[in-house]
C-alpha cells in the first residue's frame, strides 16, 4: 500500500463535514473532480469503502467513521504547525488594532492596553470603540486584532478570556413617571415614555435589539456615558450598566425600576480574538497578558473597575 498525503485526507474530511463532493470542493477551492480523485485515490490506497454513495448525501461508512475520527486530531495538528509557522514568519507586528465595546468599565480596562503598549513601543495601538454588533462585526470583517465585548461563546471560530460580568439595570430619574416606580412595572406600563438605546454600530450584520419595549418612542445614542445623561435629565429611561450609576443610585438621582417583569440583565464580558487567523508575538503576548492578569474577576461594578484601575490582578481566566 503506497502513502496517502495530507490532500487526501483535507479532500475526505471536507466531504464528510459538508455532506458531499461539490460543497467540499467550495469549502477547499478546489475542483469537484479534484476532490472526487483524491478521496477515490485514498480508498484504493487504504482498500477501504470510506463513503457510501447510495443516497442523495454521501455518508460514511464504518471504517470511514473510524478513519475520519483519526484524521481530524492529525489534521488540527497540522493546522496548528501551520499557524505556529506563520507567527514566526511574521515577527513583531507595527500596529494592532483593538475594539472596546460599548459595556466595558472603561478606566481599568485602558489602563490594562496602557501599561501594556508602554512596554511595546515599537507596536502602535488603534483604538476603536463601537456598540452592539459592532466589535465583533468588525473582527469578523478582519478590521481588529481584539475585542473588549459580549461574544458568542458557542461561535467554533472564536477564543475568549473571561473579564467578568456587567450587570444592567433599567432606572429612571426621580418624577420621570406618573406613577409610582415599583418592583411590579411592566414593559407595557411604559410604551408612553420615551426610552433610550444605544446606536447599534455594525455596517452591515443585522441588527441585534436589547431590552426594547415594544411600541416606546426611542432615543437614541452612541455610548453610556450620554445615554445616563439623558435619564438623569429626565429625558428618557433605559438600561445602564450598574457600575457607571452606583453613586447615582445610592443618592438617588436614579431610581432602580428593576423587578420581575423588568429584570434586567448581566452580560458577559470578554476579550476575544479569532482563533482561525494567525497572531504574530506582540498579539499574542497581549493575550496572554490579559489573561494573567484580566481585572474584572468580579461583577462589573465601580469598586470592582477601582480596585482593578487600582493594579492588575492575578486571576487566570478562561481561554
Amino acid at each position: 500500500m503506497s502513502g496517502f498525503t495530507l490532500h487526501d485526507l483535507q479532500c475526505f474530511d471536507a466531504v464528510i463535514r459538508e455532506g458531499g463532493f461539490q460543497a467540499a470542493a467550495a469549502v477547499l477551492h478546489r475542483s469537484h473532480p479534484a476532490v472526487f480523485a483524491a478521496v477515490a485515490k485514498l480508498e484504493r490506497q487504504l482498500g477501504l469503502d470510506l463513503l457510501d454513495r447510495s443516497g442523495y448525501r454521501v455518508r460514511a461508512t464504518e471504517a470511514g467513521q473510524s478513519l475520519h475520527r483519526r484524521a481530524q486530531a492529525v489534521l488540527r495538528e497540522f493546522e496548528g504547525l501551520r499557524t505556529h509557522a506563520a507567527q514566526l514568519a511574521m515577527g513583531a507586528e507595527s500596529e494592532l488594532h483593538v475594539v472596546v465595546g460599548d459595556l466595558c468599565p472603561r478606566p481599568p480596562l485602558l489602563g490594562l492596553l496602557g501599561r501594556f503598549f508602554a512596554a511595546e513601543p515599537g507596536t502602535r495601538l488603534h483604538l476603536h470603540f463601537e456598540a452592539v454588533g459592532g466589535p465583533a462585526e468588525r473582527l469578523f470583517d478582519d478590521r481588529a486584532d481584539l475585542i473588549l465585548h459580549r461574544i458568542d461563546k458557542g461561535d467554533p471560530r472564536l477564543d475568549w478570556i473571561d473579564l467578568g460580568t456587567v450587570p444592567f439595570v433599567p432606572v429612571v430619574a426621580p418624577g420621570f413617571l406618573s406613577f409610582a416606580p415599583s418592583r411590579a412595572i411592566r414593559p407595557q406600563r411604559l410604551r408612553d415614555y420615551t426610552q433610550c438605546v444605544i446606536r447599534d454600530s455594525a455596517r452591515h450584520s443585522p441588527q441585534r435589539d436589547f431590552f426594547l419595549v415594544e411600541g416606546a418612542q426611542q432615543c437614541t445614542v452612541a455610548d453610556h456615558a450620554m445615554k445616563k445623561e439623558i435619564v438623569l435629565q429626565g429625558l428618557g429611561w433605559g438600561h445602564l450598566p450598574r457600575f457607571l450609576i452606583e453613586d447615582e443610585l445610592a443618592d438617588g438621582r436614579l431610581l432602580s425600576i428593576a423587578g420581575r417583569y423588568l429584570p434586567g440583565r448581566r452580560e458577559e464580558l470578554v476579550a476575544a480574538r479569532r482563533n482561525d487567523r494567525p497572531h504574530g508575538p506582540v498579539a499574542t503576548r497581549l493575550w496572554r497578558y490579559l489573561a494573567e492578569q484580566a481585572p474584572l474577576a468580579s461583577a462589573g461594578t465601580v469598586s470592582a473597575a477601582a480596585r482593578a484601575s487600582a493594579g492588575p490582578g492575578t486571576r487566570r481566566a478562561k481561554r
